[in-house]
C-alpha cells in the first residue's frame, strides 16, 4: 500500500511540475504574440493556435503523468529496496 501511494503521489508531482513548466512557455510566448503577432504566429490563426494549446495541453499532462510515474519507481526502487535504511538502536537513556 506505501509504495502504491509513493508512485501516485510521484505521479501528481509530474502533473504540477508540467502544470509549472506549461504557464511559464504559455505565458512567454503569449505575450510576444499579443505584441507582434505578424512574426510569432508562424503563419497560424487565433482559432488554430487554440487548437494547438488544446491538443498540446493534453500531450503535455500524459508526459508529465508518465515521467511522475517512472520516477516514482524508480526512486522507491532506490530508496526502498537497493538502499533500504537500517532501523536506528534506541538508546536507552538513564535516568540518575
Amino acid at each position: 500500500m506505501k509504495k502504491i501511494v509513493y508512485i501516485i503521489l510521484f505521479t501528481f508531482l509530474g502533473i504540477l511540475v508540467q502544470f509549472l513548466v506549461h504557464a511559464v512557455f504559455e505565458m512567454w510566448y503569449v505575450a510576444r504574440l499579443v505584441v507582434n503577432f505578424p512574426a510569432y504566429g508562424l503563419g497560424f490563426s487565433w482559432e488554430e493556435w487554440v487548437t494547438i494549446h488544446s491538443v498540446l495541453s493534453w500531450i503535455l499532462f500524459a508526459i508529465g503523468g508518465y515521467i511522475g510515474y517512472q520516477e516514482g519507481v524508480i526512486w522507491w526502487e532506490y530508496l526502498y529496496e537497493k538502499h533500504p535504511q537500517k532501523p536506528k538502536k534506541k538508546s536507552k537513556k538513564v535516568i540518575a
